[in-house]
């Protein structure tokens, strides 16, 4: 057996203590990581992301792709938080608010009445447009090259497109006499989308019937209304109400058998006969660039108008079928993009 050693019983208990410090240690470290990363969440910059109504996950990721690309990855170092008003335009005012009294780092106000809801909501926090309208009319900026405010983006004249997807929609339907404008009569540019079409119509002598919806239910009667005057082909305008229920209005243009263009390629891909546009996802990366950009230091007084020139001509050979329509050659050689 061997002699007692006092110092041995000493070694063993500081040993003990020793390991119960460290397994305290490490316990207390776990603990505190999401604690941690709770922190630096909360410390993270926050970009607001404020629509009219619900955008497509595709095209919010693309923002963030945007954004990414200046270094900011949502959950890492910069929180997204995403409103929508429901396609109801008077919500944005009090969202807009919202943001303001949160002093969020930047806005991002995708369409034209939330960036007109968050520029009357704050004259200081940077807001980053992404709009189908001229900013210098609505009053965002001062020129494109000079913003000169707290506001700067991407604008994409989609008003301005009207007289080239009349005549396109012409061409795939040259006996058409009577067409059919549909647009929302809350929109921050409506006036000016109908004077271009109305005007372009006239050129080509065709008469034009306007139609307007603001909703489900308005949409529905503006159809009837159509069918009702026999019109031949329609131009659905450019708004984000119409773009949320894509579906019901392409639904509805191929129920009344009615040859249409739209504004988006979303259209086309939800069955629409045909979409002349700009490219979406291209001015939303732009819109999360531009965001990113300020969150680093940039001021959107010095950050020039970015005006989208890149569109887009998407076909839907199945609908032109369905609709007993043959696309000319001379179409489809044009077309960015045919659905077989």
């Amino acid at each position: 057996m061997l002699p007692w050693n006092p110092w041995l019983g000493l070694q063993m208990q500081f040993d003990r203590l020793k390991r119960r410090e460290i397994i305290a240690f490490v316990g207390g470290a776990a603990a505190m990581w999401p604690l941690a990363a709770r922190a630096q969440q909360a410390s993270s910059p926050v970009v607001a992301l404020l629509s009219s109504g619900r955008l497509p996950d595709s095209l919010i990721g693309i923002f963030r792709q945007g954004l990414a690309e200046q270094g900011y990855v949502e959950g890492r170092n910069v929180v997204i938080d995403y409103r929508h008003g429901d396609n109801q335009y008077e919500r944005l005012a009090g969202l807009a608010a919202e943001f303001a009294r949160r002093q969020v780092a930047v806005i991002a106000a995708l369409n034209s009445p939330p960036a007109l809801a968050a520029r009357a909501a704050t004259t200081t926090i940077p807001i980053v447009f992404m709009i189908p309208d001229d900013p210098v009319k609505l009053g965002l900026v001062v020129s494109l090259s000079r913003p000169g405010g707290n506001a700067t983006g991407v604008s994409f004249l989609l008003g301005d497109l009207g007289p080239k997807q009349l005549g396109l929609l012409r061409e795939l339907v040259p006996h058409a006499k009577r067409i059919g404008l549909m647009v929302n009569p809350h929109n921050a540019n409506v006036e000016a989308s109908k004077t271009e079409v109305v005007m372009a119509a006239s050129a080509i002598g065709v008469d034009l019937k306007v139609v307007e919806a603001s909703d489900s239910r308005e949409i529905e009667m503006a159809f009837a209304a159509l069918v009702d005057n026999r019109v031949d082909a329609l131009v659905v305008g450019p708004d984000s109400m119409f773009f949320n229920r894509r579906v019901q209005i392409t639904t509805l243009a191929a129920r009344y058998v009615l040859p249409a263009i739209y504004n988006a390629y979303d259209y086309a891909e939800a069955g629409g006969l045909m979409s002349y546009g700009t490219s979406l996802p291209e001015a939303f990366r732009q819109a999360g660039v531009y965001a990113g950009r300020i969150i680093k230091g940039e001021k959107p007084a010095d950050l020039p108008v970015v005006q989208s020139a890149k569109f887009v001509f998407a076909i839907n050979l199945p609908t032109a079928r369905a609709l007993g329509l043959t696309v000319p050659d001379t179409l489809l050689a044009r077309a960015d993009e045919v659905i077989e």
